[in-house]
């Protein structure tokens, strides 16, 4: 009787792995809970092939949004500045403060691409000026934007 066995998931599994993960687990575990509830596949050559194809198609999809990201940024850095406009009181000092949905808005509004506004990184801002905001595009692609904070 084998030591462990080799099975492809089909579905997430939280202490086990991702959708399409090669695992090896306990025979038991595999032929009581894994294989009858559909969890699992038993690694075979078809299976195998089956995934290595799945590993290149999310692949290519991966490429394709990170290259979407990267186009995003130039464009975020071609535009150069955005604005906020914020009530303001006495010696420029903002009512309230710039939010992450502030901003979301101003690039949605230049661009008209939505981003998700808890992408967006704000520094504390309470005064009218000028300030640097990142927002992440892509796990592996930030973009630093000029924001300016002017008031009204």
């Amino acid at each position: 009787m084998p030591k462990r066995v080799q099975i492809v998931l089909n579905e997430d599994i939280l202490s086990l792995g991702m959708d399409g993960d090669l695992v090896e687990v306990a025979p038991g575990y595999a032929r009581n809970f894994l294989l009858p509830f559909g969890k699992a596949v038993p690694l075979t050559p078809a299976v195998m092939k089956q995934v290595e194809h799945r590993r290149a198609k999310e692949a290519e999809r991966q490429a394709a949004l990170k290259q979407e990201a990267v186009d995003f940024k130039t464009a975020l850095s071609t535009i150069g500045r955005f604005t906020v406009k914020k009530q303001t009181g006495e010696d420029n000092v903002l009512f309230g403060t710039v939010t992450n949905g502030d901003v979301a808005e101003a690039i949605e509004t230049a661009t008209k691409k939505e981003i998700d506004r808890r992408d967006i990184v704000v520094p504390e801002i309470h005064r009218t000026g000028k300030y640097t905001v990142t927002v992440k595009l892509h796990s592996e692609v930030t973009a630093e934007i000029n924001l300016e904070v002017v008031g009204y």
